[in-house]
């Protein structure tokens, strides 16, 4: 705790508070300070408050701060901060606001896709605001796809092929990593959500099992990936990741909408040489889904600014707020009504909601904190040894037992 607290002291200055028509929201990713930083021109403009973003890019020592700030009366304002159970495990700690009045009221004018409520709730209650809407596709580089006669995938045959073409051709037809540890999930995430989707929900849910042979199915598919050479090495990270793909040296990339911003700073154009596209049902049958993501905004119950902090959540999802934040980022939009960040994200918001695919929240918001860390940990060493899929089930379920008990207990109390 006195760790903890001497870093949130030097990490974060709203501890002591900001002058007046300032609120601090602390978040975990320098990418994301540009775009809060627009946000807050925005919001001075609005309503007369301006948003200092202030960051701790440690993963592990921001969620420390965090929940150890929540204690004491040295706590930020304002957090970004994950949705789903993480939100629900801090709602739990009784150190955050309820904001159900400024989501209904978002949503009488229009401000915010009401299905995604669920991914901000604790025992019927919201408790954070969407900040971003990103959707996890695959992104490509259209002029390589057109230089060996490809087109984006319409079924999962046409994926199959696209990589096979794309193998013999030289090029490496999927990304994957364990890098950075928490990016292990992405392609278990992805096949299983594709195979059976309310399986993928019910598996992240509680409600079924790792064991399963649809789990195993998975794992299987991804080890035939890796049988046929189709995945770069597995301690390649994003933003090399993104830069061989534009160099049509890597053929697509799994990633949030989010990577659009990786993508422009290593020379990408949306519409030019980056494309996306959701990757197609494995089960023409199932219903059509995709894997989404969407960051909370947070107000804290003891943050020295509190008043004006909840002052700036009644407006965080007005257009112009919405608008600066996400052009900035250059990723999807929470709020219906603002115009697309550029063309790759209009186009998967046309078929996002024309389609009416199904939104599953991704796999790192899905169940309890400790568990989807653990469970990431065995997904990495899977990826480092695919003959393992069947031991690797077993284990994440032993873990998935003991958590979802302990998790269930404390909702009882």
């Amino acid at each position: 705790m006195a760790a903890a607290t001497g870093a949130l002291a030097t990490a974060c200055g709203s501890v002591k508070g900001q002058p007046p028509g300032k609120v601090a929201v602390l978040g975990d990713s320098a990418a994301w300070e540009k775009p809060m930083a627009a946000a807050g021109a925005a919001m001075k403009s609005v309503a007369a408050l301006r948003l200092v973003p202030e960051v701790n890019p440690s993963l592990e020592s921001f969620e420390q701060i965090v929940k150890s700030s929540l204690r004491t009366s040295r706590t930020p304002d304002m957090l970004k901060y994950w949705s789903g159970y993480r939100l629900r495990d801090l709602a739990r700690t009784g150190g955050i606001v309820d904001l159900t009045r400024q989501w209904d009221a978002a949503v009488s004018k229009g401000w915010v896709d009401a299905s995604l409520r669920g991914a901000f709730t604790h025992r019927r209650r919201v408790y954070g605001l969407p900040m971003n809407l990103a959707y996890w596709v695959f992104f490509h580089n259209p002029e390589v796809f057109r230089e060996h006669r490809l087109e984006p995938p319409r079924t999962w045959d046409d994926f199959l092929t696209v990589c096979t073409r794309l193998k013999k051709a030289g090029v490496t037809p999927l990304h994957g990593t364990a890098d950075g540890r928490w990016p292990s999930f992405i392609w278990f995430q992805e096949i299983l959500s594709r195979q059976d989707p309310v399986f993928y929900q019910d598996l992240m849910n509680g409600r079924e099992r790792y064991t399963d042979p649809r789990a195993e199915r998975a794992l299987r598919t991804i080890a035939s990936f890796f049988d046929k050479d189709w995945f770069t090495p597995m301690d390649m990270n994003h933003t090399d990741a993104a830069a061989a793909m534009l160099h049509g040296k890597v053929g697509m990339v799994p990633c949030g909408t989010w990577l659009g911003s990786t993508l422009a700073a290593a020379g990408g154009t949306p519409g030019k040489n980056v494309a996306a596209f959701v990757l197609p049902m494995a089960d023409p049958k199932a219903r059509p889904s995709v894997i989404f993501e969407s960051s909370a905004l947070v107000a804290t119950v003891k943050g020295p600014d509190r008043a004006e902090a909840l002052r700036a959540t009644e407006h965080w999802l007005h257009p112009a707020v919405m608008k600066a934040f996400t052009h900035t980022l250059q990723d999807g939009c929470p709020n219906p009504e603002v115009e697309p960040a550029n063309a790759v994200i209009a186009g998967l918001a046309k078929k996002v909601r024309g389609d009416r695919l199904w939104l599953l929240n991704r796999f790192w918001e899905q169940g309890p904190p400790e568990l989807v860390e653990a469970t990431v940990d065995d997904l990495a060493g899977f990826l480092l040894d695919p003959s393992s899929y069947r031991k690797t089930l077993r284990t994440m379920q032993d873990r998935a037992d003991d958590a979802w008990q302990v998790w269930r207990e404390a909702e009882e109390t």
